[in-house]
């Protein structure tokens, strides 16, 4: 009774209304757009199988022809001069390797890889083969040519037997294994150099002669990205040619630009290493290369078999460590050096946003008939080299941000992968550079032992920023908490793209790459 005598409890009153907050302001603190994860390909307009027009194929297969002929004419020019040849020499030198990177482009897409990259003469073989012409130099020759003659055929013999180890570790499955231990974090550090480690072809050649070069750079990037975004509204034709074919008209406009001052004589009285870089006409590739030349096996005699040469060759072959019989076909046809994935036409599948298997090996029929026609031939490659620098500019960076990427199927707040990117990343790209800069200034390596084969092996690996990056990556990415961690190295993603088995791979494997023929029925499965 008592309790129901007590008064009732005071009013609260209820609380004012509240004033409905800002969007911003309900938002958590750093919160912001979630992108998911998207396979490299997903812009890609063409696919591995999926093909354009053939007026669009035999476009853009030119296009790549023109690409990678760039960087053929620039290791040309490094290495032949170095073993005493001449302009003649090396117009046949050129043409020797773009007859093989058409013959090794189409074994790679026919029944190799199958993937829809070009096959060009690499930069990794600068090293032992600028050994092998320093070491033939203090010999006795009555003149260059010999000279030049005796290191083609000793080089010859170094790469043949060289070519041996990439079969070995093809064959064998060696190098698959290897490859199965890879993840995103291992592949962003090693994609990023592949690009960045190539920043000595870019703007350093573009200044070399600035006033073409830059011009270049800049209309590249305006007629290929600004132009169709700001013109899309006036035609959706303006767009789609503009992304096809930008390079194209951009080459053709800025090669017309140095021709007309060549001819005007702007470069009359300068000096002659300007001459060689900005006037169209210093090249001497028309009047030295001849009209029909089809390269043959042992064109320059003999090949010349040297263990130590030979052993130093190898280096370069593990550097590029891709193919094992293109780079037997080499050595017999006489390209003095091995050939790799060409890492510009990599960058010009994703400008073009067309990865089709067919405009590569349609870029092949380019490739050998212009190497079989000289004098054709050598009027493209008489396009000044800051031309292609600039191109090389956009086409390295592409590379490097596809690598960037890469990251995206890894947990990137583990402070485990941020180590092992940054470490394997940063030494990809200095230890080359000490490497460099060391034979630079003392004409060789820094690996001076009494052993000539062991220098060149590791003088070669180690001025490759790829090959660092991966040895760095590979060793702390699979022992470095390896285990429990499989999700935050993104092997979930990964993985199912380095396996064959029905069940375990994923499915698109069999429908890109499956072989045109029923290679199967030929070669064992478990070398395939």
């Amino acid at each position: 009774m008592g309790e129901m005598n007590q008064p009732p409890p005071p009013q609260v009153a209820a609380p004012p209304p509240m004033m409905p907050m800002p969007t911003m302001m309900m938002q958590p603190v750093g919160a912001g757009a979630i992108h998911p994860p998207h396979e490299q390909f997903n812009h890609l307009a063409y696919c591995v199988h999926s093909n354009p027009s053939w007026v669009q194929v035999a476009a853009l297969a030119f296009l790549h022809y023109l690409v990678m002929l760039g960087s053929t004419v620039m290791l040309a020019s490094i290495i032949v001069p170095k073993m005493g040849g001449n302009a003649g020499d090396k117009a046949r030198v050129i043409q020797s390797f773009l007859f093989m990177s058409g013959i090794n482009t189409l074994l790679q897409t026919l029944i190799g890889t199958r993937l829809p990259t070009i096959m060009n003469a690499s930069f990794a073989f600068v090293v032992p083969v600028l050994s092998i012409a320093r070491e033939v130099e203090s010999n006795n020759f009555t003149n260059d040519h010999q000279r030049f003659v005796h290191t083609m055929r000793t080089t010859q013999g170094a790469l043949i037997v060289a070519s041996i180890l990439n079969m070995i570790l093809g064959f064998s499955t060696i190098w698959g294994a290897y490859t199965k231990k890879f993840s995103p974090v291992i592949m962003t550090p090693v994609v990023c150099v592949v690009g960045l480690g190539l920043f000595e072809l870019g703007f350093p050649q573009v200044g070399k002669c600035v006033e073409i070069g830059l011009p270049m750079l800049i209309l590249a990037v305006i007629v290929q990205q600004y132009v169709p975004h700001y013109f899309h509204h006036v035609h959706e034709r303006i767009t789609f040619l503009f992304e096809r074919y930008s390079l194209l008209l951009c080459i053709g406009i800025v090669w017309a630009f140095a021709a007309i001052l060549t001819a005007a004589g702007a470069y009359n009285h300068v000096s002659l290493k300007t001459q060689q870089h900005c006037r169209t006409d210093r090249s001497f590739l028309m009047s030295s290369a001849p009209w029909i030349k089809i390269p043959y096996p042992f064109q320059w005699g003999t090949p010349i078999f040297t263990a130590g040469h030979s052993f130093g060759m190898m280096g370069a072959v593990l550097v590029a460590a891709f193919e094992g019989i293109g780079m037997f076909l080499e050595g017999i046809f006489g390209a003095p050096a091995g050939s790799s994935v060409s890492v510009e036409n990599i960058g010009l599948l994703g400008l073009t946003k067309v990865g089709s298997r067919r405009v590569i090996q349609i870029s092949t029929g380019f490739m050998i008939f212009f190497s079989i026609f000289g004098k054709f031939g050598a009027f493209f490659a008489s396009i000044p080299l800051p031309i292609f620098a600039a191109i090389y500019c956009i086409l390295f960076g592409i590379v490097a941000a596809v690598g960037v990427s890469f990251m995206q199927f890894a947990n990137k707040n583990s402070m485990r992968n941020i180590y092992i990117i940054g470490l394997s990343l940063f030494l990809g790209i200095s230890v080359p550079q000490y490497f460099n800069e060391y034979t630079s200034s003392a004409g060789r390596g820094p690996a001076r032992t009494n052993a000539g084969w062991f220098n060149d092996i590791i003088n070669t690996v180690f001025a490759s920023g790829p090959t660092v990056a991966l040895i760095v990556a590979s060793i702390l990415d699979n022992t470095l908490e390896a285990r429990g961690f499989e999700s935050d190295r993104g092997l979930s993603w990964f993985t199912p793209f380095l396996r064959r088995s029905k069940g375990y791979s994923d499915p698109r494997n069999e429908e890109f790459y499956s072989f045109p023929i029923r290679v199967h029925n030929i070669i064992p499965s478990r070398f395939l």
